[in-house]
C-alpha cells in the first residue's frame, strides 16, 4: 500500500491545482473572430471584446431571462461583425481546463461552468454571410505558376542509362492500377473555415443535400460534416425533402442578396 501511495503522490506533484475550483466559460467562436484575436498583439493592453449581460427583472428567477452578447472592440479591422449572440448551454459533459508551459508544467485552470456558442447578432447576420462568400470566392481562385526553361534540349526528359529496356512502348503491357475504394481511404479533416466556404458553394448549386452526398462531394468524415451542418443548416424530417439538409433562412437571405449584387 505504501508503494501505491508514493507512486500516486509523485504523479500528481507536477500538477498545479490551486485554481482547480475556479469557474470558467467555454466558448466556440467563428473562425474570423479567432484569427482576429490571435493577431491581436499581446503587448496591447486594450481589450479585444466585452461581454454584455442583460437581465429581465420580471423573470429574474428563470435562467432564460439571462441574455449574453459580445461586442467586438471598435478597432477591429475588416468586415468582421461587431455584435454577437452568446447562446448558453448548461447541459454538457463535465469538463476542466488545463494549461502547460514550455517547461512542461501542467496546471488545472478551472472547471467549465457554462458553454457558449458565439454567433453573429441578428442585424449582422447578412454581413457575416457576405464575409463567408468572400472567403469562398478567394478559396476557389487557384494561383498557378508557369516556369519557362530556357536552352533545354530535352535532357531532363531522356531516359537514364539502363532504363530503356524497362520502359514498355505498348499500352497492352501497361498494368492498370487497382482503384482504391473510398471506404479504404482515411478522410482528413479540412480547415473549418475552408469547409464552411465549400458548403456554401455546394448549397448555391442546389438547395437540398443528403449527408451521404455531401460526404462524397467534400471527402470529409461524416461526423465532422454533421457539426458544420448543425450550425449552418436545418434538417428536413418530413415532406418532399425528407432526409436532406438546407441552409438556415438567415444564410439563404444573405446568399440571395449576394447574388442580386
Amino acid at each position: 500500500m505504501e508503494e501505491e501511495h508514493h507512486g500516486s503522490s509523485s504523479s500528481t506533484s507536477n500538477l498545479e491545482t490551486g485554481r482547480a475550483e475556479r469557474s470558467v466559460w467555454l466558448m466556440k467562436c467563428p473562425l474570423v473572430v479567432a484569427k482576429s484575436w490571435q493577431a491581436h498583439p499581446s503587448s496591447d493592453p486594450h481589450p479585444v471584446a466585452k461581454v454584455v449581460l442583460s437581465l429581465d427583472p420580471l423573470q429574474s428567477d428563470s435562467s432564460s431571462s439571462l441574455q449574453f452578447t459580445m461586442e467586438m472592440a471598435a478597432n477591429e479591422a475588416g468586415n468582421i461583425p461587431k455584435s454577437y449572440s452568446l447562446n448558453m448551454f448548461k447541459d454538457f459533459v463535465p469538463m476542466s481546463v488545463f494549461s502547460e508551459t514550455n517547461q512542461g508544467k501542467v496546471a488545472m485552470e478551472g472547471k467549465v461552468e457554462h458553454k457558449f456558442d458565439m454567433k453573429p447578432h441578428g442585424e449582422n447576420i447578412e454581413d457575416y454571410g457576405k464575409l463567408c462568400r468572400e472567403r469562398t470566392k478567394k478559396s476557389m481562385i487557384k494561383n498557378r505558376c508557369i516556369q519557362v526553361i530556357d536552352n533545354d534540349r530535352g535532357v531532363h526528359m531522356r531516359p537514364m542509362p539502363g532504363m530503356i529496356g524497362l520502359i514498355s512502348s505498348t499500352s497492352k503491357d501497361k498494368k492498370k492500377a487497382a482503384p482504391v475504394k473510398q471506404s479504404d481511404m482515411k478522410r482528413t479533416r479540412r480547415d473549418r473555415g475552408e469547409l464552411e466556404d465549400i458548403m456554401f458553394k455546394l448549397f448555391e448549386r442546389q438547395p437540398n443535400w443528403a449527408l451521404k452526398q455531401l460526404v462524397q462531394e467534400t471527402d470529409q468524415p461524416a461526423q465532422f460534416l454533421k457539426e458544420i451542418l448543425n450550425e449552418l443548416c436545418v434538417y428536413n424530417k418530413r415532406g418532399t425533402n425528407q432526409g436532406t439538409y438546407e441552409l438556415k433562412p438567415e444564410y439563404k437571405k444573405a446568399a440571395e442578396d449576394t447574388n442580386a449584387e
